[in-house]
Order: C-alpha cells, then structure tokens, then sequence
C-alpha cells in the first residue's frame, strides 16, 4: 500500500462532512419520532377505537378513529404556510427546534388521556385536539428536515442523502409495528386496551427533548447562510414567502402538489391501511399481520436508499414517472391477491407494492428541494406536501374503508391508487428536471425577478 493511500485511509473528517453527518442524524431522529407515534396509531387504530369511542358498532369505531386520524391533516396546510414562513425567514434549524417541542408534546399527552369509559366525549375530543396539534407541528417537519440535508448535501449524493428523510419515516413505521407485535406477543388484549397501547406514545417526550437539545446546537444550512450573507438590499429577502409562491411559483406548486399527492395516498394505503386491511377485510389474524407489514418495511427501509442513490444517476423525473406507471398496472392485481393468497405471499405482494413506493418516496422529497430557490424553498416545499397530506395523505385510511363499505368490495382501495396515480403521471410529464443542480443556481421565476428589479 502506497503512502499516498494510506494518508487518504487515515485522513479525518473534514469539519464540513461532520456537519452533514450531525444534520442527518438530527433531521433523522426528528422525523422518526412523528411517524413513530403515526405507525403506532394506525397499527393500533382498531384498540383506540375501543378505548376513545366504544360503541357497539366496531365499524362506526374504526371510521371514527380514521376520521380524528383524517382531520388531524387539517391544520397540515395552516402549519405548512407558519413553518415555512418561519423556516424562510427565521432559519431551517430554528423552525425544527421549535417543530419537535410541538410534536413530541402533542403524542406524549395522547399517552396521559383517560379512556372514554372515564371522562365519556372528552376522551374523544382530546384525542382529535392533541392530534390536530401534531398536524399542525409535523407539518413543519418533513420539508424542513428534508431541506436541511440537501442544503447541506454534495450534489453528487443528494438523492441518497435526503433520502435519510423517508428512510426515518419508514424506521419509525417499522419500530412502531415491531413495539405493536412486541405487545400482542407479551400482553393480553386487555393489559393492550388498559394501558400497554400507550407506551409508543410516552416514549414521544425524552425522544422530543434529545432531538431538540442535538438541533439547538446545529449550525443552519451552509446555503441558507450564504443566502443571507450575500444579501445586501433588504427587498431581496422573501417577507411573505407563501403570497411570493403563490404569485411567481404556481405552476411548480401544482406539479409538486400532484406527484406529491401520490406520495401521500400511497404510503398511508401501503404502510399504515394495509395491516388494518388485512385483518379487518382479509381476516387475517393479528399476529400475522403485523408480522407481514415488519418484514416488508426492513426491505422498505433498504430499498429507500436504494431509489435516493438511483435518483442520483438517473434523475428524480424518470423515477417519480416509474413510480406512477408501477401502481397504475400492479394496484388491481395486488389487491386481487392479497384476498386469495397464504402469508408468505401476501408478504411477497406486500413487498412489491413498498418497492414501487420507494420509487417515489425515496425520490420526492429530493425533487421538493430541487424544485423552488432558497429563499422560498422551505415554503415551496412544505405548502405543497402538506396540501396533498391533508387532502389524500390523511384521508386514505378513511376513504378506503368507506369506499369498501359503499362498493361491497374489497378492491376499492386499488381503484382509488390507480385513479391517483395516474392524476400524478400527468403532472410528472409537466414537471422540469433539476437533478444535479447545485441548490443555489435553482432559478427563479422570471416574474420574481423582474419584480426585485422593479423595486431595486
């Protein structure tokens, strides 16, 4: 071994690659929290529908629990517009330091609720504020911890990089279904309806407080900073980034919002309805369920990185494309399997359908940051993922039973992938493709810059 590799071997970290390296853990843990406590709701969805409602219809329960889950998406775009704001104009790592407190707050307290056989309604309506909570500070989350890595990211290893971002989601949904199978192997039903179903959710706070102290002591993106060192005329800094993407940025907000809306129906039908699907639709016991959505999520979590790393050589358009064409022709089929087929095929077809949202996931949120300049960027990107969360992400569990319950069929829930899909395809082929352009050189709107120098 030459001298010369033997010096690269041993070389320390630059002080730049730690700082993406603390960036990426914080952005990391932060987001793991909220769809931890997401999986924990949706893997439990059929126990907090005893506990905060009890009725003596399960099917009236289940569609409540779905609607607090569903409305909870309506602060999404409210939250999206104040976090994006902040997050702008204040900084990216303030508006997470601030996003997390909220977050892991909100879930904690879900953790202290009394049931419904206790405080009666109020458990309900406790259950739909605290949640409305979380809706409004996770919707902060995702695009500022997304945004935070790819300002900080080499361009070469954006797409991989930024695709800690779901890959954490997806950690979280896959500790969320081991912690739920963990306590139906250890926990009789009732010990589970008691007191064992909250667990996921206390664990939220001393989660909360470690990511905030870590992102305290982060310096903010080396693009954001360089954005506000260059600025010298005070017009040149966005005062109201949301009315700016709503004047100059709506064509790439309606593209962002309809891929987007794919990325929102398909990970709630895939990753959070199935398991409720499979037991509730398919009758498959519980056990078995919750053990074929763990699987598939360990190869999800591989496979995130895999498509973050693909993007990288081929582009984020040709993957979110592929993406929308694999759900338009396997949705039927999958579906039409899953009724008819033994456990380790409904884990193949489980699996098949994760790869296919990997595709989009582990790409979206690239393409977000790629899409909108700096100095909206965090706007751009939460207003048009948190719009479609709110109108499909959030809804999907809900219209899907629904949709079953009103059709007397057990594929609905393909027709309604397909249907989405295929509004997503279309507004792929509109879109531009800036895979490989340095965050800083993303243009604006000619309409944006010819208003600065009318002002100038």
């Amino acid at each position: 071994m030459s001298n010369t590799t033997a010096e690269n071997e041993a070389k320390p970290p630059t002080q730049s690659e730690i700082m993406v390296k603390k960036a990426a853990f914080a952005s990391f843990l932060g987001n793991f929290i909220e769809w931890f406590d997401y999986a924990s709701y949706s893997y439990l969805a059929v126990i907090i529908a005893k506990v905060f409602f009890g009725s003596d219809d399960p099917t009236l329960d289940l569609l409540s629990t779905f609607a607090v889950f569903a409305l909870s998406f309506i602060l999404r775009p409210i939250g999206a517009v104040v976090w994006g704001n902040l997050g702008d104009k204040k900084g990216r790592r303030w508006a997470l330091s601030m996003s997390i407190l909220l977050m892991s707050g909100a879930t904690f307290l879900i953790g202290c609720l009394p049931p419904a056989a206790s405080i009666g309604m109020l458990a309900p309506l406790g259950l739909l504020v605290l949640r409305m909570v979380q809706g409004f500070s996770a919707s902060g989350e995702y695009a500022g911890a997304a945004t935070f890595i790819a300002e900080y990211a080499p361009i070469e290893k954006r797409g991989m990089l930024v695709s800690l971002v779901p890959a954490s989601t997806a950690t979280g949904l896959l500790l969320g279904s081991l912690s739920v199978t963990g306590m139906h192997a250890v926990l009789s039903s009732e010990q589970i309806e008691t007191w064992g179903w909250r667990i996921p959710f206390l664990l939220a706070g001393p989660l909360g407080l470690i990511t905030r102290y870590i992102r305290v002591h982060l310096e903010d993106s080396p693009v954001y900073v360089e954005m506000l060192a260059e600025t010298t005329r005070p017009n040149e800094i966005v005062k109201q980034p949301i009315r700016e993407i709503f004047t100059h940025y709506r064509r790439p907000l309606l593209i962002s919002f309809g891929v987007a809306s794919l990325n929102a129906v398909g990970f709630y039908v895939v990753l959070t309805y199935l398991p409720t699907y499979m037991i509730e639709v398919v009758k498959m016991p519980k056990d078995e369920s919750y053990l074929a959505t763990t699987i598939t999520l360990v190869v999800y979590v591989f496979a995130i990185f895999a498509a973050g790393h693909i993007s990288d050589i081929f582009g984020r358009k040709k993957m979110l494309i592929a993406a929308c064409i694999g759900f338009i022709v396997l949705s039927l089929p999958a579906f039409i399997l899953l009724g008819t087929s033994g456990f380790w095929m409904i884990v193949l077809i489980e699996t098949v359908l994760c790869i296919v949202l990997t595709i989009n996931d582990g790409t979206l949120a690239t393409y977000l940051t790629e899409t909108f300049p700096t100095n909206v960027r965090y706007s751009g990107f939460a207003l048009s993922f948190n719009l479609a969360n709110a109108i499909f992400g959030g809804t999907a569990p809900f219209i899907c039973t629904w949709l079953i319950k009103v059709t007397d069929s057990s594929l609905a829930p393909a027709g309604y992938l397909i249907v989405v899909s295929s509004a997503a395809l279309v507004a792929m082929i509109m879109s531009h493709e800036h895979s490989g352009t340095d965050l800083r050189d993303v243009p604006e709107s000619d309409h944006a810059i010819q208003d600065r120098a009318d002002v100038i």
